[in-house]
C-alpha cells in the first residue's frame, strides 16, 4: 500500500489531470466506432483552430483552410504533411503562443536523426500517461505494482544513483549490466515483480539467460511490455518460455504520444482518442489530438505500417481500429552494385524464412559499401537453414549484392537502440 499511496502522490503532484483522463480513457473504450470517429472529429477542428490562431507557422500553412468546412475525417486530406525536418526547421515557430498552466520540456532521443527539444502541457503529458495506464488495465496490471524496468544503463556513478532514488519512488528495479552477480540479483527480484517492460532486445536477452542458466522463474509476471523497438518473431518463444506470458507491444513516440497498444487479445488498438492515422503508400502519419503546446498535424513518423481492414473486428470487444503491424523504418537505402532497395525488403526476406519455414532469426544487417552486405544472425543455422536464407536474399537482390552471413553475433547498438540495418553509406 506504501508504493501505492507514494505513486499516487507523486502523480498528483506531476499529473494533477490524469486521474480525469484515465476515467474518461476507460469509459470511451467502450465507445462505438461512430462515437470514437466523431470525438476524432471534434478535436480535429479545435486544434486546427487553436493551431492557426497561436502558431506562426501553422497561421501561414492554414490560411486557406476552412475549418467550419470540415464534416468528416476525410477532410483532414486537405491539410499539408508535416515532416521531420520540417519540427526541427520550424520549431519555434509551430509553438504556440498561448499561457499553459504548467508546461514540460520533451526531448526525444534522436536515434533516426537530430534530437527534437519542445514543450507539452501538462494535459498533454497526463493524457499520454493515462493511455499508457488504460493499456495497462487491459492486462490487469497497475502502474504502481513491483515492475523490473530495462532501459539504458550505461551511466556515471551519480546519474546511477539518482536513477536508482528515481525508481524507488515508482516501485521499479533495472538491471544495469548482465554479469553474473548482478544479473542474478536483479533475476531474484523479477519473483516478486507483477510486470516488466522496455527495450525489448534487453528483455530477450534477460529471458535467454534464464533460460540458458536455467534460472528460477518468475511466476506472478502478468504482462512483459515491449517498446521501443522492434519485437522479432525469435524474441516471442524465448519471453513466453522464460515469464510464462507473452510479449505485448506499446507503439507511440514522444512528439505523438501512444499511437497504438496491445489488446489481451493479441491486437494493437490504435489510441484514436489521441491519435488520427493515416496510412499513406504504406507509410504512417499522425496526427496528435490532445497537445496544443507543440501542435504535431499529419506528421510523417518514418514508419512503414499497415493498417488492418476497418471491418476487422477483435474478440475484446474494443471498436478501437487495429494496427496489423510496423513494418519498418522508412528512408534507409541499400546500396547493390548497380541499384538502390529499401530497406524494408529484410523485413520480408525474414518474414518469409519465419511463415515459410518456420525459422524465426534475430538478425542484424550491415552495410559499408557499395554492393556489399553483412548479415549478423544471433542463432546459429543448419547448412539447409542458411540455404533457405540465401534463397530470400537472391528472390530480393538477385546477384546485385554479394554478402556474408555470420552466426551467433550479437547485435550492435546505436544510441541505446538496436537496429536492424546499419548503414555506413
Amino acid at each position: 500500500m506504501l508504493h501505492k499511496l507514494l505513486f499516487k502522490l507523486g502523480e498528483r503532484l506531476r499529473n494533477p489531470s490524469i486521474r480525469k483522463w484515465f476515467a474518461f480513457l476507460k469509459a470511451s473504450e467502450k465507445w462505438s466506432i461512430q462515437e470514437l470517429e466523431n470525438y476524432q472529429l471534434q478535436q480535429l477542428t479545435e486544434l486546427i483552430t487553436f493551431a492557426k490562431a497561436n502558431s506562426r507557422y501553422y497561421k501561414e500553412q492554414f490560411k486557406d483552410i476552412d475549418v467550419k468546412s470540415f464534416t468528416s475525417l476525410e477532410d483532414i486530406k486537405q491539410l499539408p504533411l508535416l515532416s521531420k525536418s520540417d519540427v526541427i526547421e520550424y520549431n519555434e515557430a509551430i509553438h504556440t503562443k498561448h499561457s499553459f498552466k504548467k508546461v514540460f520540456t520533451a526531448t526525444t532521443s534522436g536515434s533516426s536523426g537530430d534530437p527534437l527539444v519542445y514543450k507539452r502541457e501538462e494535459e498533454a503529458d497526463s493524457f499520454n500517461r493515462a493511455s499508457i495506464f488504460r493499456g495497462y488495465s487491459w492486462h490487469n496490471v497497475q502502474p504502481w505494482e513491483r515492475n523490473g524496468y530495462f532501459w539504458g544503463f550505461d551511466f556515471s556513478s551519480f546519474k546511477r544513483l539518482k536513477v536508482k532514488v528515481l525508481d524507488a519512488l515508482q516501485n521499479r528495479f533495472r538491471v544495469f549490466d548482465y554479469k553474473e552477480e548482478a544479473f542474478n540479483q536483479f533475476v531474484k527480484k523479477l519473483q516478486k515483480a507483477k510486470y516488466i517492460h522496455g527495450y525489448s532486445s534487453m528483455i530477450y536477452q534477460s529471458a535467454k539467460l534464464i533460460n540458458e542458466k536455467n534460472l528460477p522463474k518468475p511466476v506472478h509476471i502478468k504482462m512483459v511490455k515491449g517498446t521501443s523497438e522492434k519485437i522479432y518473431d525469435s524474441y516471442k518463444e524465448e519471453i513466453k518460455k522464460a515469464f510464462n506470458v507473452p510479449i505485448i507491444s506499446e507503439y507511440g513516440a514522444a512528439e505523438t504520444g501512444i499511437i497504438a497498444f496491445e489488446c489481451e487479445k493479441g491486437y494493437m488498438h490504435i489510441n484514436m482518442e489521441g491519435v488520427i492515422v493515416e496510412e499513406i503508400d504504406h507509410q504512417i502519419v499522425v496526427t496528435n489530438l490532445q497537445m496544443k503546446t507543440f501542435p504535431i498535424i499529419r506528421y510523417q513518423l518514418g514508419d512503414y505500417i499497415q493498417l488492418a481492414p476497418k471491418n476487422k473486428a477483435c474478440a475484446c470487444g474494443k471498436a478501437h481500429y487495429i494496427l496489423e503491424e510496423v513494418t519498418g523504418r522508412i528512408g534507409e537505402n541499400v546500396y547493390g552494385k548497380q541499384e538502390i532497395y529499401p530497406s524494408l525488403y529484410f523485413y520480408y526476406i525474414f518474414k518469409n524464412l519465419g511463415e515459410k519455414h518456420n525459422l524465426k532469426l534475430t538478425y542484424q544487417i550491415i552495410q559499408k559499401e557499395k554492393g556489399i552486405l553483412i548479415f549478423n544472425l544471433e542463432e546459429n543455422i543448419t547448412n539447409k537453414q542458411q540455404q533457405l536464407l540465401k534463397q530470400e536474399i537472391y528472390n530480393y537482390f538477385n546477384d546485385d549484392i554479394t554478402y556474408n552471413i555470420y552466426q551467433n553475433v550479437k547485435k550492435m547498438e546505436v544510441k541505446g537502440k538496436t537496429k536492424s540495418f546499419i548503414s555506413y553509406i
